[in-house]
């Protein structure tokens, strides 16, 4: 079989002419010849493999260096390649689709024609602290107040200054108003002020002198308005909601192992004991990706929430913490509980709880 001319070449690989000019350019899709009279461009046959790959990746919105890099590999590392770019495109998709669930909340929300809860509600809150058996100092810092509940799980040498300078960088929330329909650009100018406060730790950290690039923490915060708890999640904490006996995570891991299930690389049950589940894709630090992820949940009278460092969920099976969370009680009692469980399985990293409780208020009689 001769060389194909590119109106034929072009329609057996389904790419337009304009498409293999440009792919010709890039080197991508190089002409088997080029008549040196007319300056036709010509394909071989066998070239049709390669140019379908090329029109399939760019239907998945690959980005031409990532393809020219793809069309480079053997079959089985080209394959795990898309794997990857795959779970990328889907991490990117969930993040922008939790963002677009918080302003359509927030939105409806901010619309008249939508009631707020008919009852008042508040919140009962308690957090609890422990460095864990095998650890010698504790780089959890955990927070619990009547607007802001936060855990914080610092890493590198200055660990524990930096979740501590993280949380206490959002505690300005307890007391500062909230201006109505504000509350995503305040929620945003919080993560700014904890990220600036990480940096300045690690800027200070190490021995004289020396900066120490590896402080950073996790940060998992809510902030409670009266009617809704709003999240800022970053990292490898974690928030549960407790509603009506079901237990649901509500973060999702920033973690090297979290995106290998996410791609389809390995089983939850084989991320629990990775090599490198402690490794993070995002947290707050130099260098690295701090972009939060942002939800906003409207409360329910009898929902308990449950914000942790990952030394809970590392120790403790996920239906013990149901059962607790079931059955303690007040916040303070849960919270215990909890950190003595993570403690009795041998407490391998430090431990951080904070539980809220959202209760309806009652109204007071008249004197």
């Amino acid at each position: 079989m001769g060389l194909l001319t590119i109106g034929a070449f072009a329609k057996a690989s389904r790419l337009s002419p304009k498409a293999l000019r440009l792919y010709g350019e890039l080197g991508l899709l190089v002409p088997a010849r080029v008549d040196p009279v007319t300056g036709y461009r010509l394909y071989a046959p066998e070239q049709l493999d390669r140019a379908r790959l090329v029109a399939w990746l760019r239907r998945l919105g690959m980005p031409l260096a990532r393809i020219r890099h793809v069309c480079s590999l053997e079959p089985g590392a080209a394959a795990r390649e898309v794997r990857a770019f795959w779970g990328e495109v889907e991490a990117d998709t969930a993040a922008r689709r939790d963002l677009a669930a918080f302003l359509i909340d927030h939105l409806t929300w901010k619309d008249p024609a939508m009631s707020p809860n008919a009852k008042p509600l508040g919140i009962r809150y308690a957090a609890l602290s422990d460095k864990g058996r095998v650890r010698r100092g504790n780089q959890d810092t955990a927070y619990a107040g009547s607007r802001l509940l936060a855990v914080a799980d610092g890493y590198g040498s200055r660990g524990a200054s930096a979740s501590a300078a993280a949380v206490d960088a959002l505690k300005h929330l307890e007391t500062d108003g909230i201006p109505a329909g504000d509350l995503l650009n305040v929620l945003e100018d919080a993560v700014e002020r904890a990220r600036q406060a990480v940096h300045g730790v690690a800027a200070d950290g190490g021995p004289p002198g020396e900066a120490d690039d590896e402080a950073g923490t996790t940060l998992t915060a809510m902030l409670w308005t009266g009617a809704e708890l709003a999240l800022v999640h970053i990292g490898d904490s974690r928030a549960h909601l407790l509603r009506e006996g079901e237990l649901f995570q509500i973060t999702h891991d920033h973690t090297v192992v979290q995106a290998m299930v996410d791609e389809g690389r390995i089983s939850p049950e084989e991320a629990a004991s990775h090599p490198q589940r402690s490794l993070l894709l995002r947290a707050l630090g130099p260098g690295g990706d701090g972009t939060p992820d942002l939800r906003l949940h409207e409360a329910r009278a009898g929902d308990r929430y449950l914000l942790c460092s990952d030394g809970l969920p590392a120790a403790v099976p996920v239906a013990e913490i149901r059962r607790v969370l079931g059955e303690a009680g007040e916040p303070d009692r849960a919270v215990r509980e909890l950190v003595a469980l993570a403690n009795d399985s041998g407490g391998p990293d430090n431990i951080s709880c904070v539980i809220a409780d959202v209760t309806e208020l009652r109204e007071r009689s008249p004197e």
